[in-house]
């Protein structure tokens, strides 16, 4: 009787035991999160600009995650950080993100001129930075540093195409060789402004291009008439635009008011990437501009992407047009920060944790780099392969790629590479454009 009530009482006391370790196992995978601070402008000129654009793609993407069970047991804790389209006040988020809320992760950023000193801060620390959108190439180049990885093309990247589309069309459009064609470049003195230029001054070079004006503007400049009448007096006749917004749209207002005109201008992402945002500034006069981005995750072709990605993207359109109905064009800018959040989430973080056992600066550093993603294995069309250490732009994606994207009545088509055309070109402006050359 006695050895029968000692066996009972030591099952349940085994029995209790495995009943409280599973409860406590459950409530520590309830509890198991992964804390990202995200970093973007939802204030100043930069929000407008294409920031809060960026940081919706990345909210949508970190809440369909958070619904659909998380990452490898993990739920996801972002903490939202407002940078207010200034430089120290980015650098002081972030560096609140990481000593004081102790994320793991940090992501976002569309400023350039936030990136470069965000960049070395946060490698310095040993904390891990995920870039969505920022190009500017001074991020990364001969930086060498260990924990800040970019899926995004480089801005020089930008600056090649446009010049490259130009040349291609330059005989047959304008009918001019590439060393008659009279061009400015006008920008942007941020970093990311400066560094799109120069690398559309390395491809007009190579081109044969006459360069007739080249120069920077601050982006909260009041006036941009004395920019508009050094154009005017040397009559360019393609304008290679990097802005943000307003001053975009300041530059535009003054040149039709004071009669510029050119038979074509290509933007440089930012504020060329917000279609709607420049038709409540310019209206029809923004028909026929041309942006250069990553493709929108619209345009790109299902068949050449990756088995899941098209119902991602569906998703990713639904959630857009909630959160911002009446929309004309979906902006690259919301699929941008889509695409490359879903990178980190499906493909670092889960290899992070079950490779190399954790999501510390050097687990997600190693996954990072053994990351090889073939062409078509993004949203965004391009693939992903990270430069190491030994390379010049070490953390750069180097399969990332920019499109030419123009603007015809309310709808955006991919107009370059060749490749990926959607439809030919329409150049030079038409009569119908109040900037066209009369």
């Amino acid at each position: 009787m006695f050895l029968r009530k000692h066996v009972g009482f030591l099952g349940a006391l085994i029995l209790a035991a495995l009943l409280l370790g599973t409860t406590s196992a459950a409530a520590q995978d309830v509890g198991k999160k992964i804390k990202i601070g995200v970093v973007y402008d939802y204030s100043g000129p930069l929000a407008a600009g294409g920031s809060e654009l960026h940081a919706l793609g990345t909210k949508i993407m970190i809440d369909y995650f958070n619904k659909n069970g998380g990452i490898e047991g993990y739920q996801i804790e972002p903490i939202y950080a407002d940078a207010q389209s200034k430089p120290e006040v980015a650098i002081n988020e972030a560096m609140r993100l990481i000593e004081q809320e102790k994320v793991d992760i940090l992501l976002g950023f569309f400023s350039s001129a936030q990136c470069v000193p965000i960049a070395a801060r946060v490698d310095q620390v040993k904390k891990f930075m995920w870039i969505t959108t920022c190009i500017s190439s001074a991020v990364l180049e001969n930086r060498h540093l260990k924990y800040v990885f970019r899926a995004q093309p480089s801005g020089r990247q930008f600056g090649l195409a446009s010049t490259g589309f130009v040349a291609a069309y330059s005989q047959e459009k304008f009918g001019k060789a590439p060393n008659g064609l009279r061009i400015a470049i006008i920008h942007e003195d941020g970093a990311y402004g400066v560094d799109v230029s120069r690398g559309v001054e390395e491809g007009a070079k190579q081109a044969g291009f006459n360069i007739v004006v080249n120069e920077g503007y601050s982006a909260t400049a009041p006036d941009l008439s004395s920019l508009v009448i050094k154009l005017k007096r040397e009559r360019p006749d393609v304008v290679f635009h990097t802005g943000y917004n307003p001053d975009i749209t300041l530059f535009l207002r003054q040149a039709r008011e004071m009669g510029l005109r050119f038979s074509a201008l290509i933007g440089h992402g930012a504020g060329y990437g917000v279609y709607d945002k420049l038709k409540e500034g310019l209206g029809s006069d923004v028909n026929y501009f041309f942006n250069v981005d990553p493709i929108s995750i619209w345009l790109t072709s299902e068949k050449a992407l990756k088995p899941g990605l098209p119902e991602i993207i569906k998703v990713v359109g639904e959630e857009y047009t909630k959160a911002r109905p009446g929309t004309v064009i979906k902006s690259a800018h919301v699929g941008m920060a889509a695409s490359n959040t879903y990178v980190l989430l499906t493909e670092v973080l889960p290899r992070a944790i079950k490779k190399y056992g954790g999501f510390d600066a050097d687990a997600l550093r190693k996954a990072a780099l053994e990351l090889d993603l073939p062409e078509g294995g993004t949203m965004l069309g391009f693939g992903v392969k990270f430069a190491d250490e030994e390379t010049i732009a070490s953390g750069q994606n180097e399969r990332a790629f920019p499109v030419i994207i123009q603007y015809i009545d309310d709808k955006s088509y991919v107009v370059w590479p060749k490749s990926m055309q959607a439809r030919e070109p329409v150049l030079p402006l038409p009569a119908s454009s109040p900037y066209a050359k009369r």
